[in-house]
């Protein structure tokens, strides 16, 4: 184990500024000057009273210097003025910031309203998905995008944007072969997109074959790991129907051993994170993306036992 016990007191009570980026730098530039970046993702409250709990997460996970912090987009776009909320004050507060932008469940216009909203909020960086399938047997989605290429397209042709994209390491639960999967992905760089993040997964030599088969495939742009601390048994089922996500079988034993004790289980959890982390750089990642599930201890516990983010990424 890396952790004994989870820090108390993990953030200092003001966020110094002149130590975060500043807002308006793209993405795909941090990469570029970058040998390794570490960013987070938090996603926005469905519950208009839940909104000040968030802006507190995200002060929190600011307050560790993270390269960028990521928002995400509720689906057909229920949470999509608190995400433009959130980036907004990520930026005031000089954190560089992405929103997430899902495209299946909207029509064009709807799309064409949040991309011109964030651009006139100078907001440079999002992060292009088509979005999961309503599960509303009854909806019918307006069919203005059908993959998420076609979105990486239209954001770039209202403004100067950097435009980023996800990927399966185990593949998209909707392609039929690993071969369709990467040709999928390549379409997505075609368009535009100038990097990808994964989706989450607890096998790191997965994501060795990944890159290996990215690259293969003419897939030369920065990807970045995804990863998920394991805190709560409860919730691998639910990560597994998701992503798809296969558990090894190092995990399986922790989750056996700990699942039933919640504090036990969020301590190995973390430790497992950690030493996912710490294997990545030499597996061909540009960067970590820690998935943060508004749970800034946790993300803050990661950190530190990394030794903190720039001394991790030197």
């Amino acid at each position: 184990m890396f952790l004994q016990e989870i820090p108390k007191d993990l953030f200092p009570v003001e966020i110094n500024v002149q130590l975060l980026h500043t807002g308006l730098m793209k993405i795909s530039d941090i990469l570029q000057k970058k040998k390794l970046t570490v960013s987070f993702e938090i996603f926005p409250p469905k519950e208009d009273s839940a909104f000040e709990g968030v802006i507190r997460c995200a002060n929190e996970l600011s307050s560790l210097t993270p390269d960028f912090i990521s928002v995400t987009y509720g689906a057909g776009g229920g949470t999509s003025s608190n995400t433009v909320k959130i980036v907004s004050h990520l930026q005031d507060s000089g954190v560089t910031p992405i929103a997430h932008l899902t495209c299946l469940s909207s029509s064009r216009l709807e799309v064409h309203h949040i991309i011109d909203e964030l651009h006139n909020k100078k907001i440079v960086n999002i992060m292009a998905l088509r979005g999961d399938r309503p599960r509303d047997p009854l909806f019918i989605p307006p069919g203005d995008y059908r993959y998420a290429s076609d979105l990486v397209t239209d954001i770039l042709s209202r403004g100067d944007f950097c435009v980023g994209g996800a990927c399966y390491p185990e593949g998209h639960p909707e392609s039929e072969t690993p071969e369709q999967d990467i040709r999928s992905l390549k379409a997505k760089i075609d368009a535009g997109a100038s990097f990808l993040t994964t989706q989450m997964f607890f096998d790191n030599e997965i994501f060795s074959q990944f890159i290996d088969r990215a690259h293969s495939g003419g897939i030369h742009v920065p990807i970045l790991a995804g990863i998920m601390p394991v805190t709560n048994a409860r919730q691998i089922k639910r990560m597994i129907e998701l992503s798809g996500a296969c558990i090894p079988a190092k995990l399986q034993s922790l989750i056996d051993r700990f699942g039933h004790d919640d504090q036990e289980m969020k301590k190995a959890g973390i430790d497992y994170a950690i030493e996912q982390i710490v294997d990545l750089p030499s597996r061909g990642t540009k960067g970590i993306h820690l998935y943060a599930m508004n749970k800034s201890d946790v993300v803050g516990a990661i950190v530190g036992g990394l030794g903190g983010i720039e001394r991790f990424t030197q």
